[in-house]
């Protein structure tokens, strides 16, 4: 695909949408579930319009868009394009409907009951879509959020393709698998993609699809860690966020993160710890871990902040 950098292509012709809805089984926050998947707030792949969440995917069969809208009578879904049947079938999923928590037990710590109780409407989202969930996570490593969000939002817009349906303003899918690996390295440069990073998504893409279905094939989350990290440049942090964003997964853990460890220290203890202690005070909800993490993230006590926030680093100009 090639365009200018301010040029947006035409939305794809009017399509025919299917709309479903969805009735949960469960309490649902459709914005505290599904929403955790936006990369900040100029997306170009999900955006918030009023009471409607649009979501722009490359699934199996084809980009679609995805509209929801929650009421008392369930979750209303309407869908485009040629991936839409996909879409809809994948709703209850993206909505929580295979997160299992039996065996969560956080009444013996206060602060987490309390949290719990007044987040039980949020459930962990699933796309099953592998690949872009590694992408996105990776193009996150060792930058602050405003730079990773900026570089996926450039990235999306300008090798993407326009998603159909009435978008309240022009959204895009991701780009294919070989879309990702003939990205030119001048582009990844000017999105603000450090060349490791851009070497890493490569080299993952070389791999195709394959890679994606032995991630989702495997049966354990170490199974899981073990196929990713086999790829160059993609450690176990980048791992969890993939796992985190594409399966759901209730015990992913982000090793390595710059702010998670201390957040999760004193919100369970008063005071920080490194990685290692955070493994140990999390160790009691194994099996469940991200589900702390969550509860922590969407309620626990915040340490004040000590210095002034990291300034990012722009890369461009050399």
């Amino acid at each position: 695909m090639s365009m200018t950098a301010d040029a947006v292509p035409d939305a794809p012709a009017p399509a025919t949408p299917i709309t479903t809805t969805y009735h949960p089984a469960h309490p649902l926050n459709l914005f505290r579930t599904v929403g955790v998947l936006m990369r900040g707030p100029r997306d170009p792949t999900m955006l918030v319009d009023g009471v409607t969440l649009w979501r722009a995917s490359r699934t199996p069969e084809g980009i679609a868009t995805l509209a929801l809208r929650q009421s008392g009578e369930g979750i209303h879904a309407t869908a485009w394009g040629p991936g839409a049947s996909w879409m809809l079938e994948q709703l209850p999923v993206l909505c929580g409907a295979d997160d299992d928590a039996s065996g969560f037990d956080v009444s013996g710590h206060p602060i987490l009951a309390d949290i719990a109780r007044r987040t039980i409407s949020s459930r962990l989202t699933r796309t099953d879509l592998v690949f872009d969930a590694l992408v996105s996570a990776t193009i996150e490593q060792k930058v602050t959020s405003l730079q990773a969000f900026g570089a996926w939002r450039v990235l999306i817009t300008r090798f993407g393709e326009r998603a159909p349906g009435p978008t309240p303003r022009p959204m895009f899918a991701p780009p294919t698998i070989d879309g990702w690996r003939g990205i030119p390295s001048w582009a990844w440069h000017r999105a603000g993609v450090e060349p490791p990073q851009s070497r890493a998504i490569v080299r993952a893409a070389e791999r195709g699809q394959r890679i994606a279905d032995a991630v989702i094939a495997a049966e354990t989350g170490a199974d899981r860690d073990r196929i990713l990290t086999s790829l160059p440049g993609i450690g176990a942090w980048t791992a969890a966020e993939t796992r985190i964003r594409a399966l759901g997964d209730p015990d992913a853990v982000s090793i390595g993160d710059y702010h998670l460890a201390h957040e999760v220290g004193f919100a369970l203890t008063g005071s920080r710890v490194d990685d290692d202690g955070m493994l140990e005070l999390l160790a009691p909800w194994a099996g469940h871990r991200q589900r702390v993490i969550r509860l922590i993230l969407a309620g626990g006590p915040r340490e004040a902040r000590r210095g002034p926030r990291l300034a990012p680093e722009d890369h461009r100009t050399r």
